[in-house]
């Protein structure tokens, strides 16, 4: 077999498939590219004559099973609840599996069996999973062979809209990744250590828990924890680190608007609202505030949170619509389902839009007596709403590691992620070689 099977023909497919198709006259394989939507998959593949487009649906299990048994390989950039569905299909055909989600509970699952195989299913191997653990493990293997002693590691990483992308715009901000993904972000507790201490920070406060962090060249930005970092403690080699932090980049000033409509309750994704098909954005708004017979929702907002009346919090809001009497446009919706219908009216990225990722890493470790420090901080912009910072950072890793499992060049199986040398060694050097590299400084 001599064919690459991607799924999903989404935004941040195009780098991966338009690389893919780039490597395969050299490579000598094929591409097939599944979507639900038949005509998105011709548009990813274009006119190449190394391509295929199929419709795919990963719920049609003989279709799917017909579809995977074609490929040697298979990328899939489904939505991450569907990659365990993909999964026993390529247990069943003996296919190797890769996507740039988090390894769940359910996939991890069938790592014995995958082993047994002789599978591989590579998991995290985008950017947010991924570039960040290739770069980090690369810098922590160098400081160990060097005889150093990890004691702190911190990294952040953030999806953010370049520069002279919508100047007007104060949150500097839009939708670059899965919309529903960033309202949700963050929910459930946040673990991490912090100078030998275990630490927790509950969804309420998260936005209020802020590390400021400094890229040279680039200004300030501000970081959450996010999710689960203690887990990575092993799979990093760090069970004798004191500091241990992974969460996500964002501009100054994002966090104390965001903590506004977490802690008044528009995140919530639990219960559906009443009358949503008679609710406008400042009624959407004003449902989660106490009732006044005088006072407006901005007066409202002020009083709750101690905001200044003129202050950044209620200009980010303003600018996103939510004072206007606009129609939600919606006849039902969770108050999470809500919010990001309206907040896609003014995120969403326009055509002539660049997104820009900010990656952030900082290790503090002793060398003999010494301590020491490194910074590594990456930059990537993307060029138009299609072909984004976003979708290459995610994409193009995915591409490099097909090739390397397609040739036979890793030996790892079962579930795994990208931390061991022989993935991240040649990954690093594909992306140098694009244009993605993190830059290394000593303090």
């Amino acid at each position: 077999m001599n064919t690459i099977l991607v799924l999903g023909a989404g935004r941040s497919s195009y780098s991966l498939i338009t690389h893919l198709l780039q490597l395969a006259p050299a490579e000598g394989w094929n591409v097939i590219v599944g979507d639900a939507s038949l005509d998105a998959a011709r548009a990813r593949v274009g006119n190449s004559p190394y391509g295929k487009a199929i419709a795919f649906d990963i719920h049609a299990e003989e279709a799917s099973h017909e579809a995977i048994a074609q490929a040697s390989l298979v990328v899939s950039l489904l939505p991450a609840h569907f990659h365990p569905l993909v999964a026993k299909h390529c247990l069943l055909l003996g296919k190797h599996l890769l996507n740039a989600s988090y390894v769940s509970d359910e996939i991890r699952q069938y790592h014995d069996e995958a082993q047994s195989k002789g599978l591989l299913f590579l998991c995290e191997c985008g950017l947010d999973p991924g570039i960040d653990h290739m770069s980090a493990m690369q810098v922590i293997d160098r400081i160990r062979h060097d005889g150093g002693q990890l004691l702190s590691f911190e990294s952040f990483t953030g999806g953010l809209i370049a520069r002279d992308t919508d100047p007007g715009n104060p949150w500097r901000y839009k939708f670059t990744w899965n919309p529903r993904n960033v309202v949700m972000a963050g929910q459930g507790t946040a673990k991490f250590l912090r100078n030998g201490q275990y630490k927790y920070i509950p969804y309420q406060q998260l936005f209020k828990r802020i590390t400021p962090v400094n890229v040279p060249g680039y200004g300030q930005y501000e970081g959450y924890v996010n999710r689960d970092s203690l887990k990575y403690r092993e799979t990093y080699g760090l069970q004798n680190i004191e500091t241990l932090v992974r969460g996500t980049l964002r501009n100054e000033g994002f966090c104390s608007a965001w903590d506004i409509l977490v802690q008044a309750g528009c995140c919530d994704d639990t219960y559906l609202m009443e009358g949503v098909d008679r609710m406008t954005h400042r009624s959407f708004l004003n449902a989660f505030l106490e009732y006044h017979p005088t006072r407006s929702v901005e007066e409202k907002l002020v009083a709750r949170f101690a905001l200044h009346p003129h202050g950044g919090e209620l200009d980010r809001l303003r600018w996103s619509g939510l004072f206007n009497e606009e129609p939600v446009g919606l006849t039902q919706g969770t108050p999470a389902q809500i919010l990001e219908y309206i907040l896609n009216k003014k995120w969403a990225l326009n055509t002539s839009d660049k997104d820009q990722i900010v990656m952030w890493h900082r290790f503090v470790y002793k060398h003999g007596v010494a301590t020491r420090e490194i910074q590594a901080s990456l930059i990537a912009t993307g060029q138009d709403s299609n072909l984004t910072a976003m979708g290459q950072t995610v994409g193009l890793p995915l591409a490099l590691a097909a090739r390397l499992v397609y040739r036979g060049e890793v030996k790892t199986r079962g579930v795994a992620i990208p931390v061991a040398k022989e993935f991240y060694d040649p990954i690093l050097a594909g992306l140098k070689d694009l244009g993605i590299e993190l830059q290394e400084r000593y303090i």
